[in-house]
């Protein structure tokens, strides 16, 4: 196995139409937009191309974005923002499927106010105690919390087969220089128990099948996502049947700080998940 190593987007620009962006780790590390982003983000819209930015985020996808502006990047750099937290709003909602059809009103929310947005208009009731749940919403912890504390609390809710709904599948964010643990770290301990989840955002082919709409391409081999997780935005990927492109400098960047460009496709087959090429930033 073989994958090739860009020192820049330009290098295979010209044969892609579409592009999916992630935010964290490609675009900005929560703080700032990340080094080349701006530059690289400039040159693909004056190419002409279509960008759909698509983030793990467990908020609505008007907040993602006005949050994103306020970091600096600016409006004009891309046609449209989705998130994981959009989709499970939407089906919050709608009630479009058996899953949530069954679910119930009562909710016990595992998340920060800041992922209050969630709650907004779906008809939900929020519970402040697991007994009176009747689903767990999982947004995730706040900063700097460990899986080990809402063990407890997981295993309440497993006590009474609760489901959980995941509305953001990472199982870490970078922030600034420090990896914090997200939503899918407690969702995923809530799996090894024996708990349901119901899981939006990538790498489920959902998304996907939302966010290739929102490019209006209908060609896949036309269309390139860009990111930095193996688990989430390149299996993702490989999964709904498009080209990858893994940015090094993200969440995996301390594993594969002292590996040899030579020795890469040993390390992705070890994740089980390969991309088609390779950069070290999101650049230009």
């Amino acid at each position: 196995m073989s994958v090739r190593i860009l020192k820049g987007v330009r290098e295979v620009a010209a044969g892609y139409d579409g592009f999916i962006l992630d935010l964290w780790g490609v675009l900005h590390n929560g703080q700032q937009p990340t080094p080349y982003a701006i530059e690289a983000l400039t040159e693909l819209k004056r190419a002409g191309k279509r960008i759909v930015i698509l983030s793990n985020a467990p908020r609505r996808a008007y907040l993602v974005e006005r949050r994103m502006n306020e970091i600096g990047i600016p409006p004009g750099l891309y046609d449209h923002v989705h998130s994981s937290g959009e989709e499970t709003w939407r089906h919050l909602k709608r009630r479009d499927d058996p899953f949530y059809r069954a679910l119930g009103t009562a909710c016990f929310h595992i998340g920060p106010q800041r992922d209050d947005n969630l709650l907004e208009d779906v008809g939900l009731r929020r519970v402040s105690s697991i007994d009176e749940a009747d689903f767990v919403l999982n947004t995730g912890p706040n900063y700097d919390e460990t899986v080990e504390q809402y063990q407890p609390l997981l295993d309440a809710a497993r006590t009474r087969g609760l489901k959980m709904v995941c509305a953001n599948p990472d199982l870490v964010v970078q922030i600034g220089d420090r990896l914090n643990i997200c939503g899918g770290a407690i969702a995923q301990r809530y799996e090894e128990m024996g708990g349901e989840v119901r899981w939006h955002g990538k790498p489920l082919p959902e998304v996907y099948e939302t966010v290739l709409g929102l490019l209006g391409i209908a060609d896949k081999r036309r269309v390139l996502a860009i990111g930095d997780s193996l688990r989430t935005d390149i299996a993702g990927a490989n999964a709904a049947g498009i080209d990858s492109l893994f940015v090094v400098s993200g969440i995996h960047a301390e594993e594969l700080s002292a590996i040899e460009p030579q020795h890469l496709p040993a390390t992705f087959g070890a994740h089980a998940e390969a991309p088609t090429a390779v950069i070290d930033y999101f650049r230009w």
